[in-house]
């Protein structure tokens, strides 16, 4: 008993450590941190206003809104609304969530790796996972939330599909497609860039199985079933893309690193310029690298037939590969794969490095199976991170701060972001009244206004053309009367309608589109088929009878 929780215990300290910066008072200057508090507020506001699944930010752009979660990751903003029905401020929920997550990923690395290579050898791979350059650098610098916690569930998802593939058990195959889902809800970005990696470590897993085509057939429900269950995200966000005015496409070749910065230990809070002009840490970590490089001579010195040897080089030839990409030599390639763009940054390839390089980590004490091995790679790994985890200072504010401050048009929530909708071509000034006269006269009274339902009663003295001061996106719907309007939008791109004279009740209401409709059908039936294959004992009796007639 003790021999296994030992591990784990190691495990959760170092993480402790790794994270502790994150419960010292006040917000650390990090390039996105104050923008997720606005996030996180904006998504609570509208998550207690009913919409289980919000897609509209209602303050931002000046009070016009704009279709901001349609778009953007929502698992750290669930996790936020969870955190502050407890009190907690969201700036706190910021901090908290990231502790949480790097806790979670050494842990789900531990178990991946013992698969591999036995308690001591994971318990060393998860440390060089924790203390990872890039780990602290989305952490403590970019204050990348979505990132922390996909690096998080990659290893979750390389456990439970291991263990899937090993023991063919159903409750792994639910648990690797939920992974995956978790990966998509957290950065749908990294999980784009995590897929060729897992599809090819799956089939290295299943290459020497004898039922090679039911395991592959299996994965592929796998992987289907995790798509399944994030639809709800990912198709709306793919489908409607063309109604926002560009998301936030950067110029890949514009920010290569340097062979250098991959190698030297440098840091820096600033940002990504490309070349010389690039103020951010780039590096893989000397500790990452120690590791590849003896990986490397044990792969050279081993024997041919060896099973661990074949998969030393599987990661090896990983790390080359991610290597080049990341070099302006691969320009060529970025050019050629249109959706490596979506990438934004080659370097954002070391959070899959640092994965691989942790991996192999293990496989150094798997080899030699010394103690004082152990001991040695844990401390070296620990000091030459633990100095990155350390915040220059921090910003001793609330939340109000942030919140209060003129019309959100900072940062990503600024008026003309990329998530702005593309009628509304100029930024405009913040208007008192939610719904106004355009054409005619007339009294306007204002019932009630939550995120994405407005009531108005309207007396109209003649026919008259009403504005409503919303950014007009697919699903905004307008009822006179309970009869549905139709609607047009001006050269603002704002929401505009005609009403016959008299008194009138008006609803401006923010309605799914059939493409979010079906996206939620999608999630729902996929969740519940999750549920069945758990649950369901006629499931489970046709599961041990294919296991019987399948044995490897």
């Amino acid at each position: 008993m003790v021999k296994n929780i030992f591990p784990i215990i190691i495990v959760g300290v170092f993480g402790f450590i790794a994270g502790l910066s994150l419960l010292h008072k006040g917000l650390p200057p990090t390039h996105d941190g104050e923008y997720h508090v606005v996030r996180f507020y904006e998504f609570n506001k509208a998550f207690l206003d009913g919409n289980w699944y919000p897609r509209w930010a209602q303050d931002l752009n000046n009070g016009y809104g704009i279709p901001l979660f349609n778009f953007v990751y929502p698992f750290p903003n669930y996790v936020a609304v969870i955190f502050h029905s407890f009190g907690i401020s969201f700036i706190d929920a910021f901090k908290y969530e990231m502790f949480m997550a790097i806790m979670l990923g050494g842990l789900f690395f531990y178990l991946w790796t013992k698969d591999f290579w036995g308690k001591l050898g994971a318990m060393v791979s998860s440390v060089f996972y924790t203390f990872s350059p890039y780990h602290f650098l989305d952490i403590y610098i970019r204050g990348s939330v979505g990132e922390v916690w996909a690096l998080a569930f990659f290893p979750a998802f390389l456990w439970s599909i291991t263990e899937f593939i090993k023991y063919h058990q159903r409750t792994f195959l639910v648990l690797s497609s939920i992974s995956l889902s978790l990966i998509i809800f957290s950065h749908n970005i990294l999980a784009l860039m995590f897929l060729p990696f897992s599809v090819t470590y799956i089939y290295f897993l299943i290459y020497h199985s004898k039922d090679k085509k039911q395991l592959i057939l299996n994965t592929f429900y796998v992987i289907l079933l995790g798509f399944g269950l994030s639809a709800i995200f990912w198709l709306p966000a793919l489908l409607e893309r063309q109604y926002v005015a560009g998301l936030q496409i950067f110029d890949v070749l514009a920010h290569f690193p340097e062979f250098y910065e991959l190698i030297v230990p440098s840091w820096g809070s600033g940002f990504s310029a490309g070349g010389l002009q690039n103020q951010l840490s780039f590096q893989i970590g000397i500790a990452n690298l120690t590791a590849v490089f003896i990986s490397l001579l044990i792969f050279l010195s081993g024997k041919k037939k060896d099973k661990n040897r074949l998969i030393l080089l599987f990661f090896l030839v990983w790390f080359v590969l991610i290597v080049f990409l990341m070099l302006k030599i691969s320009s060529s390639i970025w050019q050629y794969i249109p959706f490596m763009n979506y990438f934004q940054f080659p370097w954002r390839l070391l959070s899959l490095e640092i994965l691989i390089a942790s991996f192999l980590a293990g496989g150094v004490v798997y080899h030699w199976k010394k103690i004082l091995l152990v001991i040695c790679l844990i401390t070296f790994s620990f000091l030459l991170g633990i100095g990155y985890t350390n915040p220059a200072y921090y910003h001793y504010r609330n939340d109000n701060y942030y919140l209060a401050r003129a019309n959100f048009i900072d940062g990503t929530n600024s008026p003309g972001n990329s998530f702005n909708t593309i009628w509304m071509k100029r930024s405009l000034g913040r208007e008192k009244e939610k719904i106004k006269f355009l054409k005619g006269e007339g009294e306007v009274n204002a019932l009630s206004a939550i995120s994405t339902h407005y009531k108005f009663n309207v007396v109209a003295r003649k026919p008259s053309e009403m504005v409503v001061n919303i950014a007009y996106f697919p699903g905004w719907t307008v009822f006179v009367d309970r009869q549905k309007k139709k609607i047009k939008y001006n050269s603002d791109g704002l929401i505009n309608f005609l009403i016959p004279a008299g008194k009138h009740s008006i609803d401006v209401i923010l309605l799914d589109t059939d493409i979010r409709k079906l996206a939620s059908l999608v999630t729902i039936i996929s969740a519940l088929y999750s549920i069945v294959v758990l649950t369901n004992p006629l499931m489970g009796v046709l599961w041990r009878k294919w296991r019987s007639q399948n044995k490897y």
